[in-house]
């Protein structure tokens, strides 16, 4: 392995922007920089933006100070020359910080008519090696995005060898089964372009068998516990016969090609070290929770390496990470080649024990008004995450007000655009001159998610998986004993849901102290709980043990 080099320069957390407001909510919540484009002349084929929209989230990125790259990283055709005059003229008047281009005849017609232009290399040029970085840069390149599947060994020796070229890694993000957005299997199914942003993840559907009769008929071959031990599937390539590898299907299909999530968290420090220009997060067709969350975790552990390199550990981090739908995270390419810990082949969904509850639209002289996101009970504890302190806020409300009608309800549906206000009186234990100040239009709320058994056992698989790609050991015990456990809790269907902490519902305490809430701080049972709490920061919890001693 090269040398590692000393770090020189700041790295960057660079951001997706699908549409305006994850724009905003990005910039807010840490960005330094972010990326977006327009359907027509990128890849971004599900951008919501419009050209008044990319001028006017342009403008906003640098009325803060952050930075803005537009996409224009199409293949082009012959029938897409023509537009390119237009298009340059157009970028001219948004004056982006960065051009984001991957086919060779874009970058060089762009450096003839518009040189004024930073050119950055999109990864979609598959650049994996020192050689390409230098070709690029060579012609007139002031940044190159490295392929996903550069590992770390390789990206310090890039740096030791281009140190006068800025370089992109992604950190986190969806990953392809295949090649970075070289897969067909979108193409073929859906008709979907997986190489222009628009993939319909194929890789991640259920397959079933089917079996063709003889009499030209399809069945479905339903596999059960009476004759699961009577079949035995194998694959068996073209190029080697007689080497059988086993495919295995539960009761809702087979999902052999499903990818973990891509988080290069607990290996951040490695990046930074060696001075990594521009931190990449993938998601610009994710929720504006995943931007803010994402950004809020990656900017404070950017910020917390850079004035103590030595003390810097991800564990706190990671936690936000994993209030995130996510399919399970993994290294990937980071140690070289895949291993089977960077696929899930038990479940494909999306998971966290939290999920977005609301965000703050409005601030007003006595209250927030907040968009409801997701439906919210009487006795739910949302968690106010802030843009600007690093502290959340938690507060119980035991009924919710709608802001249009002064309406009073038990219960708010997300899907019916309810916005509903929350008086600053309810926060009886914040100052409100701060607290208007800490969570001001664009702040997110989430709330703990009740889970099923199946998805609890694949909280607990993850995470188990994590720990041994972290310490790049294997253990086919620890491995088979959660895996197992997931597999057998899908089998039995439970639907039952359940919180990790009593989260809803009047009736009982998560033992946070959270604002609001009757139960512990009017009952006289939890006096010497409330007295040991106050001590604490917000939202630290009591310990089971401490539970049992100090409520009466």
């Amino acid at each position: 392995m090269p040398k590692v080099p000393l770090m020189t320069r700041r790295s960057e957390l660079l951001m997706p922007a699908g549409n305006l407001r994850k724009l905003k909510m990005a910039v807010l919540y840490g960005a330094d920089a972010v990326y977006l484009g327009t359907p027509d002349m990128s890849l971004r084929t599900k951008s919501q933006f419009t050209l008044e929209q990319v001028i006017e989230g342009v403008d906003f990125c640098h009325a803060h100070g952050k930075r803005a790259y537009l996409t224009l990283n199409l293949f082009s055709h012959n029938k897409d020359v023509p537009k390119l005059h237009e298009y340059i003229e157009t970028v001219r008047r948004v004056k982006p910080d960065g051009l984001i281009i991957a086919d060779p005849g874009v970058f060089q017609f762009v450096r003839e008519h518009a040189p004024e232009l930073p050119l950055h290399i999109s990864t979609q040029a598959n650049v994996s090696s020192w050689l390409s970085v230098k070709f690029w840069q060579e012609h007139g390149a002031e940044l190159v995005v490295l392929a996903r599947e550069v590992s770390y060994p390789e990206l310090v020796e890039i740096r030791e060898k281009c140190p006068d070229v800025m370089l992109e890694a992604f950190v986190h993000g969806a990953m392809c089964m295949t090649y970075s957005g070289r897969c067909l299997l979108s193409n073929f199914m859906s008709e979907r372009g997986a190489n222009q942003g628009n993939c319909a993840n194929s890789c991640r559907w259920n397959y079933k068998v089917r079996m063709r009769m003889k009499d030209g008929t399809v069945q479905a071959l339903d596999i059960n516990e009476d004759n699961a031990d009577m079949f035995e599937f194998l694959l068996e390539e073209g190029c080697r016969p007689g080497e059988l590898m086993p495919i295995e299907e539960d009761g809702r299909g087979s999902y052999i090609l499903n990818s973990r999530d891509l988080c290069i968290m607990p290996k951040l420090d490695d990046y930074l070290k060696i001075g990594v220009d521009s931190l990449k997060v993938e998601g610009r067709g994710k929720s504006e929770y995943y931007v803010a969350v994402v950004a809020r975790a990656y900017r404070m552990a950017i910020d917390d390496y850079y004035a103590d390199p030595e003390g810097w550990t991800p564990h706190k981090y990671m936690a936000e990470l994993e209030s995130v739908g996510n399919r399970g995270y993994t290294l990937a390419f980071h140690n070289g080649r895949l291993g089977n810990y960077a696929h899930d082949y038990e479940q494909t969904e999306s998971l966290a024990q939290w999920e977005y509850a609301g965000v703050v639209t409005d601030v007003t002289d006595d209250a927030f008004l907040v968009a409801v996101k997701n439906k919210l009970e009487a006795g739910e504890v949302l968690d106010f995450v802030s843009p600007i302190s690093r502290e959340t806020v938690l507060l119980r409300l035991y009924e919710f007000e709608v802001a249009q009608t002064g309406e009073i309800r038990d219960v708010v549906h997300g899907g019916a655009q309810t916005t509903i206000r929350i008086p600053f009186e309810r926060f009886d234990h914040e100052d409100i001159s701060e607290l208007k100040a800490r969570f001001p239009a664009y702040t997110v709320l989430r709330k703990e998610k009740a889970l099923s058994e199946e998805q609890w056992n694949r909280v607990k698989f993850d995470k188990a998986v994590q720990k041994l790609e972290m310490a790049d050991r294997r253990d086919d015990k620890v491995y088979a004993k959660r895996r197992d456990a997931l597999a057998e809790s899908v089998a039995g269907k439970v639907t039952e849901r359940r919180f990790k902490t009593n989260r809803v519902g009047v009736e009982g305490c998560c033992g946070k102290g959270c604002n609001g809430c009757m139960m512990f701080w009017q009952d006289d049972t939890y006096a010497r709980a409330r007295e040991a709490l106050l001590k604490r920061k917000q939202g630290e919890q009591l310990s089971n043990a401490e539970a049992k001693a100090l409520v009466t």
